[in-house]
């Protein structure tokens, strides 16, 4: 059986605190920035002329400086590059902003911490590696961070809800049930709906959110998200039963191993945790029933990195910017692995 990593389940949610450790943190993060800085203005200066294709020396860029300076020798300055047409900044829709403006608003970082992607070099627009955090640009313009598409945020919503039984995973239901939008009447106008699935008597994390984008990748195989359950049998799992579920099984839709189980209280035997990455249709219950078990409670309780710690069952929280960070992308602290 591998190693038991959700003993109690407590751990997934302890936090580092103290204030020494949080000072250390901002002295350690302040001298990366000031290392990062002096490196990205390195860059800039190195391949300053490489911006405008080699067409300008610096003797060249100097000359136009004095020229510009004239009022007498002064000419109109066409449009550049960078500027967006009149009708394009008309609509609200497509709005320029400054690049390191953008990437803040996508969920990456904060505003200065994305001038000092900027300037490292680790942007690009369209196509463009850009230098300049004060560079205008729209959602119509394709940003990529560190190789990563990034999309500005509008009005998204993203809220957990520690769901319990009795309420269906789906924005509305034919036969007149109640569903898990229900439970979070009011905190939104906007319309969000579940991120994956979670069967009617199945407890625990769910998020809801109006982001397709990063539902589509939280419930991708490729990204293989973390799932941990708890779950309640019927009579006491017997230890070969978990070093197979750990081995793995095979199933009427294929194989599944676990990428850990054990028992959450060795006293008690009728209580499992196991932490699975398998998007499949109620593929915890599946794989216990295929070994002669009855699953009495079903309880999740992570979700990639979140857990419903502090939140009561059948109430619900925002994600708060560093969670949705995370979540956007793809920390390896709860994807297992990333294929291209």
């Amino acid at each position: 059986m591998k190693k038991n990593r959700t003993d109690n389940f407590s751990k997934f949610a302890n936090q580092k605190k103290g204030a020494a450790i949080k000072e250390a943190f901002k002295q350690e993060k302040r001298k990366i920035k000031a290392e990062a800085r002096e490196k990205g203005e390195a860059i800039r200066a190195a391949q300053g002329e490489k911006k405008k294709g080699g067409r300008d020396t610096s003797s060249e860029i100097r000359d136009k400086k004095k020229v510009d300076s004239n009022p007498e020798t002064r000419i109109p300055k066409l449009e550049s590059r960078n500027s967006k047409p009149e009708s394009r900044n008309s609509n609200p829709e497509t709005q320029s902003m400054p690049l390191n403006k953008f990437i803040a608003h996508s969920g990456v970082c904060g505003r200065r911490e994305a001038a000092e992607l900027v300037k490292e070099g680790k942007v690009t627009v369209n196509g463009d590696k850009i230098f300049e955090p004060g560079y205008k640009v729209s959602d119509i313009d394709k940003v990529v961070v560190k190789g990563k598409r990034v999309f500005l945020q509008k009005n998204s919503v993203y809220i957990l809800l520690n769901k319990p039984k009795d309420f269906i995973t789906t924005s509305n239901d034919p036969q007149g049930r109640k569903t898990v939008l229900d439970l979070i009447k009011g905190a939104t106008t906007e319309r969000v709906y579940p991120v994956g699935r979670l069967d009617r008597n199945t407890t625990g994390v769910l998020i809801l959110t109006n982001d397709g984008e990063l539902a589509q990748k939280l419930t991708h195989p490729s990204f293989e998200v973390k799932k941990i359950y708890e779950v309640t049998l019927d009579k006491p799992v017997a230890k070969n039963d978990l070093d197979q579920i750990a081995s793995g099984i095979t199933l009427e839709d294929g194989f599944v191993a676990a990428d850990s189980v054990g028992y959450a209280n060795t006293k008690d035997k009728h209580i499992v945790g196991i932490e699975i990455h398998s998007g499949k249709n109620r593929i915890v219950r599946r794989i216990f029933e295929h070994l002669g078990y009855d699953v009495k409670a079903l309880d999740r309780v992570m979700f990639a990195n979140l857990t419903k710690k502090n939140v009561e069952r059948s109430k619900w929280r925002y994600l708060n910017e560093k969670e949705v960070r995370l979540l956007k992308f793809m920390n390896n602290s709860f994807v297992r692995k990333q294929k291209g």
